[in-house]
């Protein structure tokens, strides 16, 4: 298979008209996945495609429609299994509408971030769903958006723009958390939170006062540390929680980075406390015990971001709309310890 055309030229949409004896818009219908053409069409064109060896030339097509069939996803860290996953989703709806996925990692600096998203939508884009890092601030976007670029923040709110987002009910789990403790007999509830991603961390950190509150048990300041997601941190933070007059029995850990950091440095410590972690992991049912974790679906995150989007791209206008996904707590063992 191959050119077979005169001359050995690129082969071009009116040579697969001919080839499969149709009309130059049957090729054009059938090329870009539109509906309305006979079967018989459609098997003929897309024989002549393969004879032929044609491929669309992606930039005329661009230049001809003014779209690039490609959309961007920039995210902190692309390598966090959660936002890989999130991105799958992503890919999986933008297949479905023949379209291409530019993806970027911005780190957890601001100042980085904010350059790699200004690259990005230096390219030609027809929407981009961005997880928004919460020292920028994103009103430099309300030029792009003006001139015609949707945008969809997902995880947390930009700071500086009102837009199209999509949120989880960090202090609902967080609360439901702190309730499957409670359950198992504990008032004495310690919280880990992480230091990176401010906005989900404090969010979290509301959720377990207001689980707390709504046991009937008051908050201990002592009890909530902040840490950074390493072994070492996270042992000296267990050292001087459990160094108090009356130390946590149990503990509630904001994400699965310090959760993993955390596991690992109870066994250094010697411990083995009542624990429930904010966002499932792999491996979470072969700890020993197994660990209960709060649960949002980075699946289900991803796939709304990307609707969202492909709405606005498709001409949508109207107010900015915010989807709020829930949470599940998955109970493995960790979280029914009972009290020492």
């Amino acid at each position: 298979m191959g050119d077979h055309t005169d001359g050995g030229r690129r082969p071009t949409m009116k040579d697969v008209a001919a080839r499969a004896k149709v009309g130059l818009s049957t090729v054009s219908r059938v090329v870009s996945g539109k509906r309305g053409v006979s079967p018989a069409k459609v098997r003929a064109v897309e024989r002549a495609v393969r004879e032929l060896g044609y491929s669309r030339n992606e930039f005329a097509h661009t230049l001809r429609t003014g779209s690039a069939r490609t959309i961007g996803v920039v995210a902190t860290r692309v390598s966090d299994p959660f936002y890989s996953e999130l991105i799958a989703a992503v890919e999986a709806r933008a297949q479905r509408h023949d379209l291409l996925v530019l993806v970027a990692s911005s780190g957890d600096d601001p100042y980085e971030g904010e350059r790699v998203l200004r690259r990005v939508l230096g390219r030609r884009l027809d929407g981009v769903i961005v997880v928004a890092h919460e020292e920028t601030d994103h009103a430099f976007l309300a030029a792009e958006r003006e001139a015609g670029m949707p945008i969809v923040f997902v995880d947390r709110p930009p700071k500086g723009l009102a837009a199209d987002i999509v949120m989880v009910d960090n202090e609902g789990g967080a609360a439901d958390a702190v309730h499957h403790l409670v359950a198992a007999g504990h008032r004495r509830i310690g919280c880990i939170a992480h230091a990176s991603g401010r906005y989900t961390s404090e969010r979290r950190q509301d959720g377990y006062a207001t689980g707390l509150a709504s046991e009937g048990i008051r908050l201990d300041p002592a009890l909530v540390v902040t840490v950074e997601d390493e072994v070492e941190v996270c042992v000296e933070a267990l050292r001087e929680l459990f160094a108090l007059p009356d130390p946590p029995t149990a503990l509630f850990i904001t994400n699965s980075r310090t959760t993993k950091a955390v596991l690992k440095a109870l066994r250094l410590v010697g411990r083995s406390p009542a624990l429930v972690g904010f966002d499932d992991f792999d491996l979470a049912e072969l700890m020993h015990p197994p660990t209960t974790t709060v649960s949002q679906d980075p699946w289900s995150i991803g796939d709304a971001a990307a609707q969202l989007l492909l709405e606005r791209i498709a001409g949508l206008r109207g107010p900015w709309r915010r989807v709020d996904l829930g949470t599940r707590l998955i109970v493995r063992g960790s979280g029914e310890q009972a009290p020492e």
